[in-house]
Formats: C-alpha cells, sequence, structure tokens
C-alpha cells in the first residue's frame, strides 16, 4: 500500500483519536454490554444490540486509523525546502482573478481536509491545480461553475 501524507498535526490528532477509542470508548462499550447482558433475554434486548453495533463501530474505527497511521508519510511542513513552490502541507495565499477576493490554504492530508480551518485535502481540485506552482503563477482550477483562475500570492511553510 502507498504511503499517504499526513502533516505532524493530523498525525497528533489521529493519534489522540486512537488513545481516546482504546482507553475510553471501547471501555465504556464493554462496560454497556456487560450492563445489557445483565438484563436477561438477549434476543429482544435493544440495549444490547445498540451496544454490540457501537462496539463494531468502535473497533472497526481502531482498525482504521491504526492502519492510517502505519501507512503514514509524516511531513513537517517547517523543514520543507520546495524553493517556494506549492507542496504538500504548503500554506498558500490565494486571490480569485474575478471577484479580488483573497483566502489562505494549507494543502493537507485527506483525513485533515477540513475547509472552516482553510485545509484543503492534497486530492482537491484547487490543490491539485496548485501543486508545483509558484508565488505569481496563476493556477486555473476546474470548478463545478466552470473554470476559476487564482493568482498565487505567497507560499510559507509554516
Amino acid at each position: 500500500m502507498n504511503k499517504t501524507p499526513l502533516t505532524i498535526a493530523g498525525a497528533e490528532a489521529l493519534r489522540a483519536e486512537l488513545h481516546r477509542l482504546k482507553t475510553v470508548d471501547r471501555p465504556n462499550v464493554i462496560a454497556a454490554i456487560a450492563e445489557a447482558r445483565s438484563h436477561g433475554d438477549l434476543s429482544e434486548n435493544a440495549e444490547y444490540d445498540a451496544a454490540k453495533e457501537r462496539q463494531g463501530f468502535i473497533e472497526g474505527r481502531i482498525m482504521e486509523v491504526e492502519g492510517k497511521l502505519s501507512h503514514a508519510q509524516i511531513i513537517d511542513p517547517k523543514l520543507l525546502d520546495a524553493d517556494g513552490r506549492c507542496v504538500f502541507g504548503a500554506t498558500v495565499t490565494l486571490e480569485d482573478m474575478d471577484s479580488g477576493n483573497t483566502v489562505t490554504y494549507q494543502i493537507v492530508g485527506e483525513d485533515e481536509a477540513d475547509i472552516k480551518a482553510n485545509k484543503i485535502s492534497v486530492s482537491s481540485p484547487i490543490a491539485r491545480a496548485l501543486i508545483g506552482k509558484y508565488a505569481g503563477d496563476i493556477a486555473e482550477v476546474q470548478a463545478p461553475g466552470g473554470v476559476r483562475e487564482y493568482e498565487i500570492i505567497e507560499v510559507a511553510y509554516i
């Protein structure tokens, strides 16, 4: 399986989630199953069914997070030396050529993407259009409403 890029913050968030799943959520659901079992007949016990379903979800998520971490290539944006190119982990300030609005995005891994926090996935149309370009270049992004052009104002590695 290929390595999946993650920033340091993204890897830490996944490790924290894994820790919570193993130390808090898993013991809680085990206790809920034991409590539901004590109520008798399991064939008509909705609490038991719900707890078992929750246990399945938690165990599945633990395996998924462990898999993501084992295949992660953790990249520290501060240590990048990309000579001003847009690369994974870079923080890019763009100006919309039509409206003149500026926006700043960090290019991150798929699991870290959060548009509200101005973090876009490396596989998003905007990030794909930006990768390899320098400050001053124009990036054409194929958006649902048509092609949009952005001028790259600044590329930072923070």
